[in-house]
């Protein structure tokens, strides 16, 4: 097959440090014979990649991304590869997933959870366009069945969680920032109401308690701030409410009053919406072809590889909501779970 047992030659954004500008290589990586080995034609900016403390560098970022697959290992057995054209590609289009599936791990089979086993991460999709469906990485869906919700932080994570309260039929969906300009999005997406927590003498939560005549059943945290998270926690509903946690943070804590817990309270955390990755992302690319899902409208932004460093500020800042790095116009290759070992160094 294409490539197999050659060492291949991409191009790639290396992060040598903790916090410091990614730098454009030229990578080789050996074919490895049990893996895949994918084209990323688009990648979205995502705050993850700043957020987290990784254990070695160098190594090569990437996890919301969409692409072909180039070659597949002779270990593997099923039917994702076929030719790729650059201007014009050809099935399989791909999604690589951070929640890898195998289909047979207990993990795998129940329907209690998506945490799963490492096997394969790769999700097979319809033949739709790479810019959108690279969005799909992170999932949406954490909200089901709710009547009032609370969605604390409307960037891209807040965003689609408006549309899974929307999908649930939940009859009020309150939008939380301090970024007032992100109101007429997240109302698009299908907020009732928006609210800046930064009006008015009354915290957040109060505000909400009493505008819900007693909380919200189901309220989000979509930023990742502990003080955040529980102001969203006081904001459900006694005995009945549900906050849900999906902001990423790496190393901060929380102290949670014993008392609202007691009281009925549900707090939890969601890892990819809740979805089963490999099986649950050709659904929603589907939803999305027949318009069933909005995902252009979180679009802002694209610029090419080379300018990658530039994305970062403005997502920071809360000024965008998904910027895509198109890499489209050069030969940009990336292994899944890419890194460069120190010790034999491959990056020129």
């Amino acid at each position: 097959m294409a490539k197999a047992g050659q060492v291949i030659k991409c191009k790639a954004a290396v992060a040598w440090e903790q916090k410091k500008p990614l730098s454009i290589e030229e990578v080789f990586s050996t074919f490895i014979k049990h893996h895949d080995f994918m084209r990323v034609i688009v990648k979205s900016i995502t705050h993850t990649g700043k957020r987290l403390k990784f254990r070695s560098f160098p190594l090569v970022l990437g996890h919301e991304a969409a692409g072909v697959v180039e070659s597949v290992g002779p270990e593997i057995h099923h039917t994702l590869y076929r030719p790729y054209t650059l201007y014009r590609p050809s099935y399989p289009i791909v999604i690589p997933l951070f929640l890898p599936f195998c289909g047979k791990c207990d993990r795998c089979q129940s329907s209690k959870t998506n945490f799963l086993l490492p096997d394969t991460s790769l999700a097979k999709v319809a033949d739709a366009p790479l810019g959108k469906v690279c969005l799909l990485g992170t999932g949406y869906g954490a909200a089901i069945n709710s009547g009032k919700c609370a969605l604390f932080g409307l960037g891209a994570v807040g965003m689609a969680a408006i549309i899974g309260c929307k999908n649930a039929m939940a009859k009020t969906i309150i939008g939380v920032d301090t970024n007032p300009q992100k109101f007429e999005k997240a109302r698009l997406f299908g907020a009732t109401e928006c609210i800046s927590p930064n009006n008015g003498s009354k915290s957040i939560q109060e505000v909400l308690v009493e505008k819900t005549t007693g909380g919200v059943d189901v309220a989000l945290e979509c930023v990742g701030k502990p003080d955040v998270m529980i102001a969203a926690l006081e904001s459900t509903a006694e005995a009945c409410g549900t906050c849900v946690i999906a902001g990423r943070m790496e190393t901060e804590t929380m102290s949670v009053p014993v008392i609202k817990i007691l009281m009925g309270r549900t707090l939890k955390g969601t890892y990819f919406g809740g979805w089963k990755s490999v099986l649950g992302v050709p659904k929603i690319v589907d939803d999305y072809m027949s318009k069933k899902l909005k995902l252009d409208e979180f679009i802002t932004h694209t610029q090419p590889l080379n300018e990658i460093n530039t994305a970062f500020n403005p997502l920071e800042n809360g000024e965008r909501c998904r910027h895509l790095c198109l890499s489209v116009l050069v030969d940009f290759f990336i292994s899944m779970c890419l890194f460069v070992d120190p010790s034999n160094p491959r990056v020129s």
